[in-house]
């Protein structure tokens, strides 16, 4: 085959790096990377760079669409979550050109990336979640709070659109902040309820779901979704994390996990490489804390257990045959994230 060219956007995100890592694996694909920041440390990695304008900027597709005819791109790969509906709606443009966008249509982007509404459907698909409510006042909020059981029973919130952590936090006790303060490092994850409520009522903020705690091991689960296949879905335990990113983990053949995301990838209309984030509530069950409908950020430690996720994704939209079915990942690899340096010239 002749030299294939692809094009990830985000060059900067922290698994920027990884992701190109793994399609690099083809020595025939050529990567383009992308991103608003002219510093990101994709462009070291990528055999060529350009920097865009931001999702927000009406000219960020327009531009993309740009250099991708101009670089000959046959496939894009967004890892920017704010950019998925983007693509989604612009599909038609990309295919029009020849290009094809690796992302799920824009009804099932629009549920899975908002943390209230896929609950909602999901209960509606009689597919179980953690307790929740959704509140967009501080009364409500409050009320939240006593009808999930706090403070008796942790509880945590995040807004209904968010990514990376942003807005995440567990309420604490009194008595469990002192202890937190002299016996552990710093963390901003947790919050106490009287903090919380004077940031609410101190101006307007987005709506928030509102949501028992889970206390037990938490999974990234990165799947493969294909037309006429069995999805291929591979659970890690998050053994260690640093800002919501995994740094430690445990490849995990768990068939109460399997069979939950595959209900999951079914029911939401999914396509590609999509991430489901469970963890165990205080029972065990393992329970949906979200979706990430785009290649996660720590998808390149599923090399080590065998499996590159993000290209057969590409190969599978070029037209290579992709057998999902074959591939048995290599249960119970481990994996740990280190630091590593690139050096260039201004």
């Amino acid at each position: 085959m002749d030299s294939i060219t692809v094009l990830i956007t985000g060059a900067g995100a922290p698994g920027a790096a990884g992701i190109i890592h793994c399609l690099k694996q083809d020595p025939k694909l050529r990567i383009v990377s992308v991103d608003a920041n002219p510093l990101a440390s994709g462009q070291l990695l990528s055999h060529a760079f350009h920097v865009v304008p931001p999702a927000s900027d009406a000219a960020f597709i327009p531009s993309v669409l740009e250099i991708a005819i101009k670089e000959k791109v046959q496939v894009i790969m967004p890892l920017v979550t704010r950019e998925l509906n983007l693509f989604a709606l612009a599909k038609g443009q990309f295919l029009q050109a020849g290009i094809t966008v690796l992302v799920s249509s824009i009804e099932s982007l629009d549920i899975s990336n908002d943390k209230g509404q896929l609950y909602q459907y999901l209960q509606s698909k009689e597919i179980r979640t953690p307790a929740f409510r959704l509140v967009n006042t501080v009364k409500a909020f409050q009320d939240a709070l006593s009808s999930l059981g706090f403070p008796e029973r942790q509880v945590c919130f995040k807004p209904v659109r968010s990514n990376g952590s942003r807005g995440f936090r567990i309420l604490e006790t009194e008595d469990r902040a002192l202890h937190r303060l002299f016996n552990e490092k710093p963390n901003q994850t947790y919050i106490q309820k009287e903090e919380i409520l004077a940031i609410l009522d101190s101006g307007p903020w987005p709506e928030l779901m509102v949501c028992e705690y889970l206390p037990g091991e938490e999974y990234s689960v990165d799947c493969l979704v294909l037309p006429n296949q069995n999805p291929l879905i591979i659970p890690r335990r998050r053994d260690r994390m640093l800002q919501g990113i995994s740094t430690a983990g445990t490849f995990i053949e768990d068939n109460d996990i399997l069979i939950y995301c595959e209900q999951i990838l079914n029911t939401c209309n999914l396509t590609g490489n999509i991430g489901i984030q469970v963890k165990r509530d205080i029972t065990g069950e393992a329970l949906i804390l979200e979706i990430n409908p785009r290649v996660q950020g720590s998808i390149s430690a599923a090399l080590g257990a065998g499996v590159n996720l993000p290209l057969l994704h590409v190969q599978h939209a070029l037209g290579i045959p992709v057998d999902l079915g074959s591939i048995q990942p290599k249960w119970g690899t481990r994996f740990v994230r280190v630091w590593k340096e690139l050096f260039y010239d201004l």
